[in-house]
């Protein structure tokens, strides 16, 4: 099981966070992967003037937006799944 955890604390949420979580769902959902992939939120993830932050399991991406999630769930989760 791959963990993503968006951050949704109050810098994020202002730049976007929803529309990112609502983009990994739509990932998640298109490659079938809702039991191997967790979603959740993160309170504050530390990187707060980079934008949108989010943790592939350990992993601390940054400046995440809606048009990037294909690329980095290709990348990164597909990758990690070996498909």
């Amino acid at each position: 099981m791959i963990s993503i955890q968006v951050c949704v604390g109050s810098s994020c949420h202002l730049k976007g966070a929803h529309d990112v979580v609502q983009a990994f769902k739509k990932q998640i959902s298109a490659y079938k992967l809702d039991n191997e992939v967790f979603l959740t939120g993160a309170f504050c993830l530390g990187k707060c003037l980079d934008g949108v932050s989010i943790k592939i399991d350990d992993e601390l991406v940054l400046g995440v937006q809606p048009d990037n999630v294909p690329e980095i769930f290709q990348n990164r989760v597909l990758d990690i799944l070996g498909g």
